[in-house]
């Protein structure tokens, strides 16, 4: 989508704070985070939210599922952390790519968990 931030960021029209990257992912520091280890991973497709995944998306979603804990590895997250996504207006979802956030550490804001 040509209007969407995230697509912006994966195609390299706005700068970001890279921790990973393949073929069809991109994870990367949020620009305003609510934790000490705030990092958000996305799909490199484009999809809405979790409301918009179809049967064909089960090998991405896969994919992301097993990169998280590795990514929060090397965010130096090994005792472990919290992963949240934000589904629709209702769920506190502000950007429409679907996106999963990787929480660790002391949380910098008190309602953190409501809208990121």
């Amino acid at each position: 989508m040509s209007d969407c931030i995230f697509c912006k960021i994966i195609n390299g029209e706005i700068k970001s704070n890279k921790v990973y990257e393949d073929a069809d992912i991109l994870a990367f520091h949020d620009a305003f985070p609510v934790a000490e280890a705030h990092v958000l991973v996305v799909p490199k497709k484009h999809i809405d939210s979790l409301n918009h995944l179809e049967d064909e998306d089960i090998p991405l979603v896969g994919k992301i599922n097993l990169a998280i804990p590795k990514i929060a590895q090397t965010l130096g997250l090994k005792a472990g952390f919290k992963t949240l996504v934000n589904t629709g207006k209702a769920g506190g979802q502000t950007v429409y790519h679907l996106h999963y956030h990787i929480l660790g550490g002391r949380f910098t804001k008190k309602d953190a968990l409501l809208h990121t």
